[in-house]
Order: structure tokens, then sequence, then C-alpha cells
């Protein structure tokens, strides 16, 4: 499995008539098993390229490539649960296939066992974000979609959730793409980092971490840090 991503561009219309530049021209490609990393700031264009990427906007210059066959998860800012099903249910609507034994090790991994009867309105949202991955890995992805998924989450309960999904990747061969703010989410969990650029975004840097996930303690975490912090400050 093979995703290639080649963007020359891609422009909204606004109301008023004028011409806005949201993509410039960018060009990056994920194998089975990789998780790349989209760093960028706020209104960059990070949503629309996901869209572009998911085949849910097709209106752009360019191309995107991938298996026709691929089966797509997608874990999205807000958990988008539905509200009158449970957590098992809502789930289960998404990957009708699932086995009993394969929904109970994704529950057992995301803490979720003594949730199944729950109702979103009922869960945290640590929890309720736990759920939306258990529905986005319960299709056995091809291509996993993650965006920002630990957004708005205290430090501690997003680095649960952190080494939750690192574990999750770990366990089954899926491209990954994660968008995130959080430099120290990009280096705990991705293989290869894209920095982009403000609107029309375009990749800045492209940075690859050789050092395996679970290899990453917390000295080499900081040479990482260390060696991004002069690449940026080179590229200024």
């Amino acid at each position: 499995m093979r995703l290639e991503v080649g963007i020359t561009g891609k422009t909204f219309k606004s109301a008023a008539g004028g011409t806005h530049e949201v993509l410039a021209p960018m060009k990056f490609s994920l194998q089975s098993g990789e998780v790349g990393v989209l760093i960028g700031p706020s209104g960059c264009g990070k949503s629309t390229m996901l869209r572009i990427i998911l085949g849910l906007d097709r209106d752009f210059e360019g191309h995107v490539a991938r298996p026709p066959e691929a089966r797509i998860g997608m874990v999205f800012q807000e958990p988008r649960l539905l509200p009158w099903r449970s957590v098992e249910q809502n789930v289960r609507l998404a990957a009708p296939d699932v086995t009993d034994a394969k929904l109970s090790e994704l529950f057992k991994i995301l803490e979720l066992e003594a949730h199944r009867s729950h109702f979103p309105g009922e869960l945290s949202l640590g929890l309720a974000r736990r759920v939306a991955l258990a529905r986005a890995f319960a299709v056995e992805p091809d291509l996993l979609v993650l965006d920002e998924p630990l957004a708005s989450l205290d430090d501690a309960l997003a680095g649960r959730l952190r080494d939750e999904i690192a574990t999750l990747v770990a366990s089954r061969s899926v491209m990954t793409l994660l968008v995130t703010h959080s430099l120290d989410d990009a280096i705990r969990l991705g293989d290869r980092l894209f920095f982009l650029s403000p609107r029309p975004a375009h990749i800045v840097q492209a940075v690859p971490i050789s050092i395996p996930r679970a290899e990453r303690n917390e000295a080499e975490l900081a040479r990482i840090r260390a060696e991004l912090a002069a690449l940026q400050l080179e590229s200024k």
C-alpha cells in the first residue's frame, strides 16, 4: 500500500468573487506501516488537504493516488458520535463485520471495556475520543487519518491516549497521517514530519525520524527536539 500526494494548487472563491490560494504545490508519499505528521499553523490549509486526500474535495490541481481498494479510518477533531447509540453500537455501525474478539481487544487497549453500554452524553471528552479511535481501527484501515485527536485534553490524558495510539499503530501495518499542533505528539508518534508554512501551505521541511517509536526514551526525544530546533533556526 502506498499513498502519493502531488498537489499543485488549491484555491477558493469568496462570496465577493475574489480568489484565495489555500494550498501551494506540495508533494509527499507514505508507505504501509509509516506515520507521517503534518505540522502547521492554524488556518494554513491542513483540513483542506485532508479533505483532498480522503477524496471529499476533488476541486484542486494535481493528483492524489492511493490503492482503490484501500479501507480508510478517520478520526476527526470532534468525536462525532451518534448520541442515541451506545459506545459499542457506534463502533459496530462503522465496522459491522468486526469480531467480538477484535472489539474486545480494541476496548481493552483503549480502556473502554467498562463503557460499552454507555451513551456519548455520559462520556468525558477523553473517553469520547477513545471511542472515535476504536471506531476508526475497527474497520482495519489501510489508511488512518488522525485530525488533531489529542486536542483539548490535559497533558496527562493526552500522554496516555498518545501511548494507546502508538500501541494500535504498532499492532498493524497501516499508513497513518496525523495532523497536530504539538511537536511532542509529532516526535513521539511520527516517522516523518512535514512542517507546513502559513497559507498558502507548502512543505517547508520534511524531517525523518529513524529511531523506532518503542526506543524513543526521554533522552532520545530531547535530542530530536534539539535537532529540530537547530534545523528551524537554519531555515530562518
